[in-house]
């Protein structure tokens, strides 16, 4: 099996698909995706901007996820 590697490019619905780990990471970035009708369709990249936050900071600490 393959590591997930997240892109900017991906929706938060996809990353969230990947692992429940995930959410967490969400949750320390005061990202509330779970139930956001956005996360269908806004990829990391817009909605880090949305928010306010660095994509690549975001990014990397999504990807920890899956280099434990």
């Amino acid at each position: 099996m393959t590591t997930p590697i997240i892109t900017k490019d991906m929706t938060f619905h996809q990353v969230m698909r990947l692992s429940p780990e995930v959410l967490k990471v969400l949750a320390q970035f005061q990202l509330g995706c779970v139930g956001c009708m956005g996360a269908q369709h806004e990829t990391i990249e817009k909605g880090a901007m949305a928010h306010g936050l660095d994509v690549d900071e975001l990014l990397e600490a999504l990807n920890a996820v899956f280099k434990q």
